[in-house]
């Protein structure tokens, strides 16, 4: 039976004390799992911006934004990694109807 796939929007906000390949290589890694996992859309890198409030001390984040097709267990798989990551500030997982 063929799974139902719901399309997602989830945006990242990456510290920016990290080193520009570091950054490069996490954008990568949560592009290439959501890719693995279902249909990869859009993906709009904002870079660097400043937060609407302090997190960790930081007033800027690297954000990136990923439009995305999955079945409906990956999302909750995504925040799960996205929590255990060093070096995401703040992520969300929001689908689309």
């Amino acid at each position: 039976m063929e799974k139902i796939m719901n399309s997602y929007e989830t945006l990242f906000v990456i510290s920016p004390e990290l080193s520009e390949e570091d950054t490069k290589a996490l954008v990568e890694k949560f592009t290439g799992l959501i890719a693995e996992n279902g249909e990869l859309g859009e993906v709009a890198e904002w870079g660097r911006r400043r937060l609407a409030y302090p997190i960790d001390y930081k007033t800027e984040g690297y954000y990136v934004l990923v439009n995305f097709k999955s079945a409906s267990d990956f999302p909750a798989e995504l925040e799960r990694i996205y929590n255990i990551t060093d070096g995401i500030l703040r992520a969300i997982v929001v689908r689309h109807n």
